[in-house]
């Protein structure tokens, strides 16, 4: 008897186990960082700083540079793309994307994140600022290998 019920418990525990597994799903670079108050927008000096992305499928997982066991975790609300804008006042195009926020000791984080962007909007629970963090994709190129050298004649 409790043979068969120890096969549909692992069933069921198996896709809890695999979503508990965090895969890398991108770098990103940070572009640019200010804060927004009222209807002023000001600059935040920023040294470059990396981010790296992981994620279990529910949940997104961010830490900065070398940092990898300091992280902020975002659940996905939203799966089926981002809406933007390419040029001034054009047309709203969705592209593969998601959404995702956070909320920890009174702060809301919003993160947007697609295969080229990410950009994280913080609202401090007692503040009337809001500070935008917005980073690019990483592009890593391969390191060159003596078969990638031009032959010389």
């Amino acid at each position: 008897m409790i043979r068969h019920l120890l096969l549909p418990l692992t069933l069921l525990a198996a896709p809890l186990a695999c979503a508990l597994e965090f895969r890398h799903v991108g770098d990103f670079l940070l572009q640019s960082h200010f804060k927004i108050t009222g209807d002023k927008v000001m600059a935040i000096p920023m040294k470059p700083m990396a981010f790296h992305v992981y994620t279990d499928g529910v949940n997104i997982r961010i830490s900065a540079e070398d940092e990898l066991e300091s992280h902020t975790t975002f659940e996905i609300y939203r799966s089926d793309g981002i809406g933007r804008q390419r040029q001034r006042d054009g047309a709203l195009e969705i592209i593969p994307g998601l959404q995702a926020m956070s909320r920890t000791d009174g702060v809301l984080r919003h993160l947007r994140l697609s295969g080229e962007s990410l950009t994280i909007t913080t609202f401090p629970g007692v503040s009337d600022q809001s500070i935008v963090s917005h980073a690019v994709a990483a592009v890593r190129n391969p390191p060159a290998t003596s078969s990638s050298a031009p032959v010389k004649p």
